[in-house]
């Protein structure tokens, strides 16, 4: 999970295009955010879920 716990790879990340450049912000907790950050209630999205089970799958 340490390989994938980032902002950018929780289900609830969004990212808009600006004109002032792109903006994320987290849809649940409702203020910006960048794509490295990490919090306590990450959740991650369908690909990553799919990428954790395959690394721990033998």
């Amino acid at each position: 999970m340490k390989d994938f716990h980032c902002c950018a790879t929780c289900r609830h990340f969004k990212a808009e295009k600006k004109a002032e450049g792109m903006k994320y912000y987290c849809s649940r907790l409702g203020y910006e955010t960048k794509t490295n950050y990490k919090f306590n209630c990450w959740s991650p999205n369908e690909h990553v879920i799919k990428l954790m089970n395959k690394r721990n799958t033998p």
